[in-house]
């Protein structure tokens, strides 16, 4: 009998929680197979299946987004990426997702499916990451398009600056950071324990 999904996304250190993979058995039992042709095409996609017939639980939307862009990430090879990382000489910071290339040290991602004051908390992180890292990029990834563009026009203004950029994962501007994330040479890093954390997206 085949594995079922969540197990199989698991295993790959994709998702966790017992409530975030029921969700993923309910709708997304082709989500390793499923063909992506954009990858902001590809969060729409699963994302509106998550909000269709979606149980109450708003709690879970963060998990959901967050597992869905493991998929994708692992899916398209861009690892390894580390996940609620914590990083070296950063105290009391938790990283949704947090990559180390060669050119340019940490470059961290930052998921919210939506910001309205929340978009701070990733602001004052990018700030501490670059206290330590000063080439670092950190970006923030959201499906609130209203609140991305106040954001985005707050980091123009230079009232933001921990954050590089907020891109919206359902429209085709997520296509570009993707394909700056694939521009770079992605490593584990040497020094340990530089970046600290249980799941970690590896190469198949």
């Amino acid at each position: 009998m085949p594995k079922s999904i969540s197990i199989q996304l698991e295993s790959l250190n994709l998702i966790s929680g017992p409530a975030v993979k029921r969700i993923f058995d309910q709708k997304y039992k082709d989500l390793l197979k499923v063909d992506i042709k954009t990858c902001s095409g590809f969060m729409k996609e699963m994302w509106s299946r998550y909000l269709a017939r979606r149980t109450k639980n708003p709690g879970l939307n963060g998990y959901v987004f967050e597992g869905l862009l493991a998929v994708l990430f692992y899916r398209l090879g861009i690892s390894p990426i580390f996940l609620q990382a914590k990083m070296g000489f950063i105290p009391n910071v938790e990283f949704d997702f947090v990559a180390y290339s060669k050119e340019i040290g940490p470059i961290v991602l930052s998921a919210k499916t939506s910001l309205r004051e929340r978009y701070k908390q990733a602001d004052l992180e990018g700030m501490m990451m670059r206290q330590v890292h000063r080439r670092a990029k950190s970006y923030l990834l959201t499906l609130d398009e209203e609140e991305a563009r106040n954001v985005n026009n707050k980091i123009r203004e230079g009232k933001v600056l921990g954050l590089d950029r907020v891109y919206v994962a359902s429209e085709p501007e997520f296509d570009d950071l993707i394909e700056e994330l694939k521009s770079y040479t992605l490593i584990e890093p040497a020094a340990q324990p530089l970046v600290q954390s249980s799941r970690v997206i590896r190469p198949s």
